[in-house]
C-alpha cells in the first residue's frame, strides 16, 4: 500500500522532511549528538567527508574513517526530537520513497548516542562514561505507540510507579545486546538511564519554581528492584531504545557525566570531557569488524 504525501512527508528533492537526508547520504553507522555545535567535533577524526546537511537543529556529516563509512548528526533535545530522527532514519532505509511502500527486505541501523548526563549516585564522579543498559522514560512518548516489554522491564515501571506518585506510566528499554558488547570496556561504568522530559523540574531543580513532588529525586536515588539502580539523568535515551526496539534498529546511549546530582557539582571542563568520550566512541566503533 502507497503511504500518503500526507504521512510520508518529501521535500521537492525527495528527501525526508525533517532531515532533509536521501538514502545515499547516511552509513549504516550512525552517531548521534543533541548540540549541534558537537558534530565537527565528531566529523574532525573523519579522515574525509563526502556528505554535509544542515536544516533545522539537524546536521550531518557522512565520511570515513579508514574503511568504516560513518553518520554523525545532531538531534536537539528531547524524545518528541528522537521518534522524528529514528522515523525518518528509518524511512531512508527501509521505505521505498519513489514507491511509497514499505521495502520487503529490512535493514537495522546501529545508533550510537554521544551525550551528556547527571550522576545519580554519588559514587559516580564527574567525567566519568556511562553506558546505559537501560533508559526508563518518564517522558509520554510510549502512550502514542505499541511498545513490547519484558516482564522485568515491566516489572521495573510497575514498581517505579507505584514508589514515585507521577500521573504517568514510565517505560523501560534495554540497549541492544550486540552494542552493549561492543562497548564492554573498562572505561564504560553500566548504568540504567532515566530520561525526562525537560532539564529543571522533570529532574528535580528548582530555581524560582516550586516542584510538584516533595522528595522526587530522593526517591530516585534510593530506588531498586534487586542489583537494578538508577544511575543518571538525560532527556534523550529511552527514545531512541523504544524507538529502535519497534523499528527493528540497534542503539545505544554513551554519556559524559558532567554532573554529580548528589554531592551539587558540574564539570568545569565539560568540552574536554565530552571530546575524550567522542574518541572513546569512535574507537570502539572503528575496532568493529563490519564494514559497509
Amino acid at each position: 500500500m502507497s503511504l500518503k504525501e500526507s504521512e510520508l512527508i518529501l521535500n521537492k528533492d525527495k528527501s525526508v522532511y525533517h532531515l532533509n537526508l536521501r538514502p545515499e547520504n547516511i552509513a549504516d553507522t550512525i552517531l548521534t549528538v543533541g548540540d549541534p555545535s558537537r558534530v565537527h567535533m565528531v566529523s574532525k577524526y573523519f579522515d574525509d567527508i563526502e556528505f554535509e546537511m544542515n536544516k533545522r537543529e539537524f546536521i550531518t556529516h557522512t565520511g570515513r574513517i579508514g574503511n568504516k563509512r560513518i553518520t554523525v548528526m545532531s538531534t536537539g533535545m528531547g524524545t518528541e526530537n528522537i521518534e522524528i530522527v529514528l522515523t525518518e532514519l528509518d524511512a531512508l532505509v527501509n521505505i521505498d520513497l519513489k514507491k511509497r511502500e514499505v521495502k520487503k527486505e529490512t535493514r537495522s541501523l546501529n545508533v550510537i548516542r554521544i551525550g551528556t548526563s547527571g550522576a545519580l549516585q554519588e559514587d559516580i564522579p564527574i567525567g566519568s562514561f556511562l553506558i546505559s543498559e537501560y533508559g526508563v522514560g518518564l517522558d509520554n512518548l510510549m502512550v502514542f505507540y505499541n511498545l513490547p516489554q519484558t516482564d522485568f522491564e515491566k516489572e521495573i515501571c510497575d514498581q517505579l510507579k507505584g514508589e514515585i506518585p507521577l500521573p504517568i506510566t514510565p517505560y523501560c528499554v534495554k540497549a541492544d545486546e550486540t552494542l552493549l558488547k561492543m562497548f564492554d570496556k573498562d572505561v564504560f561504568i553500566k548504568g540504567n538511564t532515566i530520561t525526562s522530559p525537560g532539564f529543571y523540574a522533570a529532574q528535580g531543580r528548582a530555581l524560582r519554581t516550586q516542584l510538584a513532588f516533595d522528595g522526587f529525586m530522593d526517591k530516585l536515588v534510593y530506588f531498586h528492584k534487586d542489583n537494578f539502580w538508577l544511575t543518571n539523568f538525560e532527556m534523550e535515551t529511552s527514545g531512541y531504545y523504544a524507538m529502535s526496539r519497534l523499528l527493528g534498529h540497534k542503539a545505544i546511549s554513551t554519556n559524559a557525566i558532567l554532573a554529580n546530582r548528589i554531592k551539587g557539582e558540574f564539570a568545569k571542563d565539560g568540552q574536554k570531557i565530552v571530546d575524550k568520550l567522542i574518541k572513546c566512541v569512535i574507537e570502539a566503533v572503528v575496532e568493529d569488524n563490519s564494514e559497509e
